[in-house]
């Protein structure tokens, strides 16, 4: 899988790691995205296109869409907010990485077709999140 990530946000993030992490979780998955795209952004952009693409008011954690064949192959986005991350990261007692590295997990699971909008897909999601984290944790 390849992955260009994208940084658009002022905050120190590792981007080595961050990779690392995608690109054991699509091994782990036996994904068949070829080509991802990752953006961090602030809270401001999020808000934006969340409101824009999704028709929903304020910044989120995360946004992915689902993976589409174009001329290069199979093709996913996933955009995280780096600053809603630092919120999540302090109220959940962990490490601005392993916020990241959980919402950037969280992304590829939606390109890859998952859905958490039952709470059966949403147990789903968060079981396999916590599997795969496990065993991809970046050491820090």
């Amino acid at each position: 899988m390849k992955i260009q990530l994208r940084d658009l946000q002022p905050v120190p993030v590792d981007h080595d790691k961050l990779k690392q992490v995608l690109q054991a979780t699509g091994r782990q998955l036996g994904t068949a995205v070829e080509n991802l795209s990752v953006a961090l952004v602030d809270d401001a952009r999020i808000a934006q296109l969340n409101r824009q693409l999704l028709q929903r008011c304020g910044p989120t954690d995360v946004i992915a869409f689902e993976a589409e064949q174009d001329a290069e192959g199979s093709s996913g986005e996933i955009i995280i907010s780096v600053q809603t991350a630092q919120r999540q990261a302090q109220q959940y007692g962990h490490s601005l990485l392993e916020e990241l590295c959980l919402l950037a997990i969280h992304g590829l699971l939606h390109v890859m077709g998952y859905e958490d909008q039952t709470e059966a897909g949403r147990a789903e999601m968060e079981r396999i999140q916590a599997c795969l984290l496990s065993k991809v944790r970046p050491k820090s």
